[in-house]
């Protein structure tokens, strides 16, 4: 048995999404500023973090819907605590990242477009607040290198060593 339709579009779009997203913000750091590409994928950047917030909520909203479908054979009971622990690493990192990042531009005062439209910002930014949200942001998005990683590694795990089906549940039908 497969997840739902729906639920593995979006397992795999927001993957997408968040390559685009880290990729994004890593690029940055080797543009200088003055160039206009500098600007340019820090809005690819903050408008694909947003996606991944809109999405990252409709597959909550689907995961309260549809039930997880079993993984035959049955994994041991620490394999499916260490899972549950993971993915709700997963969820809470990729709902708080754009949350905190919305935040974050509008506590420092810093404009930026959604879609070609202006966010708001506050009329008076706090640099300290500001700073301090940033470094949470930080943190949360390097841990979330290692929280992917280990999601990746664990299903490839599955599927290659334990030879069950945790895997082929998350793919698309051939």
């Amino acid at each position: 048995m497969r997840y739902s339709k729906p639920q593995i579009i979006l397992h795999w779009l927001i993957l997408l999404l968040i390559a685009i997203t880290y990729s994004a913000i890593e690029l940055k750091g080797f543009i200088p500023k003055p160039n206009p590409w500098h600007d340019y994928v820090k809005i690819i950047h903050f408008n694909t973090g947003i996606w991944v917030l809109i999405l990252m909520l409709v597959r909550v909203y689907l995961k309260k819907k549809h039930t997880s479908p079993a993984i035959s054979p049955t994994p041991p009971a620490w394999q499916t605590g260490l899972s549950h622990l993971a993915h709700s690493l997963l969820y809470l990192g990729f709902i708080a990242l754009p949350i905190l990042g919305i935040s974050l531009l509008f506590i420092a005062g810093k404009s930026w477009p959604l879609l070609g439209i202006s966010m708001p910002t506050v009329s008076t930014p706090d640099k300290d607040m500001a700073g301090s949200i940033k470094n949470i942001h930080e943190w949360i998005a390097n841990t979330g290198y290692f929280v992917i990683g280990i999601h990746a590694i664990a299903a490839l795990y599955h599927h290659y060593v334990v030879k069950d089906d945790t895997l082929i549940r998350m793919m698309p039908k051939k």
